[in-house]
């Protein structure tokens, strides 16, 4: 899934001429603290907040001579998701614009589009659970996990990696495995020394996704 697929449509973009209580009352209606601003050609300015706005004393000020945050923060039309989601938690960003190749503005994605996208992803996988490994980037080998996952009767339904932010030398690998009771998986992995940062099972998922996937995120510091 790319950035294009996830735009939301009805989110506007703010134009520099625009005001700033204007602004508040768009922020109030999408239930946001954060939208793009853009040129009257579309080029992409940055991102007008809230906080900003509040501390001015003046709401009628064109949004031209507010402070922007996130101005060379965006994604492009083929960003995957993963790499979106990544973007927005790096930088504390509540949406995240999408331009394209001339970094005309094409439309905006909230953080809750793209949780959204990664529960209907894991729903849409089937039955299991998620196993989330933390690990240096030099012993990373998908080849002896899913060698391990397998010697217990599971496979690997998909995998992804984001580097941990804390520590450049060290990954944090997720797995969605075909299996809802990882305890065996879980023993087996601590055995040959992979250290499990966090694990999910389907009923966890189910009771409450978005309490869930947030949690990995947290986990994931992306």
């Amino acid at each position: 899934m790319t950035a294009e697929e996830l735009i939301n449509h009805m989110i506007p973009p703010l134009k520099t001429t625009d005001k700033g209580r204007q602004a508040l009352n768009w922020m109030e209606e999408f239930r946001i603290t954060q939208l793009p601003e853009i040129e009257e050609d579309l080029s992409y300015r940055g991102l007008i907040s809230e906080n900003t706005i509040l501390e001015s004393d003046n709401l009628e000020k064109s949004l031209s001579e507010y402070t922007l945050d996130a101005e060379d923060k965006y994604a492009h039309m083929a960003t995957h998701f993963y790499d979106v989601i990544k973007l927005a938690m790096k930088n504390k960003m509540q949406v995240v614009a999408v331009v394209n190749e001339e970094k005309k503005f094409q439309g905006v994605i909230s953080v809750n589009d793209t949780t959204a996208a990664i529960a209907q992803m894991f729903a849409s996988q089937g039955p299991g659970g998620i196993i989330v490994l933390s690990m240096k980037e030099n012993q990373y080998s998908l080849a002896e996990i899913s060698r391990l996952i397998e010697s217990n009767d599971a496979k690997i339904i998909s995998s992804f990696i984001v580097n941990d932010e804390l520590d450049p030398s060290m990954i944090k690998v997720t797995l969605k495995l075909n299996r809802t009771d990882l305890s065996r998986l879980i023993a087996t992995l601590e055995r040959y020394e992979y250290k499990i940062i966090a694990q999910f099972q389907e009923t966890e998922l189910i009771t409450n996704d978005k309490e869930r996937l947030d949690l990995l995120l947290k986990y994931l510091s992306i």
